[in-house]
């Protein structure tokens, strides 16, 4: 890698560069990197800002809602005076604060079946925050016939799950796999109805962008063909296989 770190980033990053699975070279990826969050939420806040301050070169924000006073106890960037602004926009300018040196791509607009293939393909990694499951087949399989990796999380009353997909591994199941039911229900993901702590969407959106520097960096275990499964009521953690199955066209 050509990349030389300037004094201020070796300052910046050097409680990341002194561990021994990332080092000068692991920041130079992580810095070279380029990820895209869909869903600027409870856990898209988050991954969005870990990332940042991790160091990551590019990073595309999607979402075409509005700041509302019940997001901000879980939505971590937002705060009353970005009330009725664009999520994106206004997530970028704390992001901005955070690292200047990172590039954002904001997309104020709803995923859909016209827009998402210019959009994904301009990125490696995918970050998962949507609450619906239009938004999340459709983005687990884009990712699933171009090779992306793909983390995957989902949030409800105190329950968080998250899957990661390596889709360049032959027999990667995918959330299409888990998510088997005909006509299945956002409900599950909604939290007005079904309520949400706001620490538990902090965490799922932590442990997601945390697959995602684990991946850049080429280190450790994923969860490819898992999912984990974790209830911070009770602290139970639980990791499932599940299997690639053939989909019905």
């Amino acid at each position: 890698m050509n990349l030389k770190l300037s004094k201020s980033q070796l300052k910046r990053y050097s409680r990341q560069i002194v561990l021994k699975n990332i080092g000068i070279l692991g920041q130079k990826k992580i810095i070279q990197s380029k990820v895209l969050i869909v869903g600027m939420g409870g856990l898209g806040c988050p991954a969005a800002e870990l990332l940042t301050r991790a160091g990551v070169g590019n990073i595309g924000l999607i979402d075409f809602d509005k700041v509302d006073l019940s997001n901000i106890h879980r939505q971590s960037l937002y705060d009353t005076s970005d009330l009725n602004k664009s999520k994106v926009l206004s997530a970028k300018i704390k992001l901005k604060k955070i690292n200047s040196k990172t590039k954002f791509d904001c997309y104020n607009l709803k995923l859909n079946h016209k827009n998402h293939k210019n959009i994904l393909k301009k990125y490696e990694y995918i970050v998962d925050g949507s609450d619906n499951f239009e938004t999340k087949f459709l983005t687990n399989d884009y990712c699933k016939k171009s090779g992306k990796f793909l983390v995957t999380g989902a949030i409800s009353k105190f329950e968080g799950h998250i899957f990661t997909f390596d889709f360049k591994k032959k027999n990667t199941p995918c959330i299409r796999s888990f998510f088997q039911e005909k006509n299945i229900s956002d409900d599950i993901f909604n939290c007005e109805y079904e309520g949400i702590l706001g620490s538990v969407a902090g965490i799922i959106g932590s442990i997601q962008s945390n697959e995602i520097l684990k991946k850049i960096l080429n280190i450790g275990k994923n969860l490819n063909g898992h999912i984990l499964i974790l209830d911070l009521l009770n602290l139970n953690f639980r990791k499932v296989k599940f299997n690639k199955i053939k989909i019905p066209k």
